[in-house]
């Protein structure tokens, strides 16, 4: 039976990148986000399956865990990579823009465990979520790095609690990459989508005793 790779923010940067190499690796992958219109493109292109779903919706993660169950019959591999960012400074952006942000970041991250929690135990699977190097150290007025701070935390917290179960739990943490989360190209040469892509790979490739738990990755001539 085909191993299905479920992956949130599907639509483009990391998360498109990591439909494209797990299709090639053999997947079967599922493609969701918010615009089902964008991810038309990529699914035909990976042969994939795109379903609408905002991941700060209950309802929406329990629909799309039940679309992929109803059309494949497991997931393998839940890929919890929805997420975006803000200006830096706590009066910079508006109220119901942190609104979002907490709730796609956060517990969009959480809901997505939750919902694929019952068939990643049943498969023996791998949850892996995309937090960052901001997930790592405060940046100044940063809520992005708040919430990556959350997600970092949440990552150890779900591997705790799959603790045994068979189920392996990967934090992804990139530093800075050229994808459409930056308003203006990165000043030094940035890792390229494909290059986490890469990192997301070895995770869920290696023997089913190895939990590779944390993966920060940076460029080369980022400082900090």
């Amino acid at each position: 039976m085909d191993r299905v790779f479920l992956i949130t923010g599907a639509s483009s940067g990391i998360g498109a990148a990591t439909a494209r190499q797990a299709a090639e690796a053999g997947y079967r992958v599922v493609l969701a986000a918010r615009s089902e219109d964008k991810l038309q493109a990529l699914a035909s292109e990976t042969d994939g399956l795109a379903v609408r779903c905002d991941v700060a919706q209950w309802d929406d993660q329990e629909a799309l865990v039940r679309r992929v169950l109803d059309e494949y019959g497991r997931i393998d591999v839940a890929f919890a990579n929805a997420g975006f960012g803000g200006p830096r400074g706590f009066e910079k952006g508006t109220p119901d823009e942190w609104r979002e942000m907490v709730l796609t970041n956060v517990l969009g991250a959480a809901y997505t465990i939750r919902a694929t929690a019952a068939p990643l135990r049943e498969s023996k699977g791998h949850l892996l979520l995309t937090s960052s190097v901001a997930g790592r150290r405060a940046l100044p007025g940063s809520l992005y790095s708040v919430t990556k701070h959350a997600v970092t935390a949440m990552g150890e917290a779900a591997r705790q609690d799959f603790n045994d179960t068979g189920v392996r739990v990967t934090l992804i943490e990139p530093g800075m990459v050229d994808t459409p989360f930056f308003d203006s190209p990165p000043r030094i040469e940035p890792l390229q989508a494909d290059d986490i892509a890469r990192a997301v790979m070895f995770a869920v490739s290696q023997p089913p005793h190895v939990d590779v738990n944390e993966i920060l990755i940076r460029p080369t001539a980022q400082p900090g």
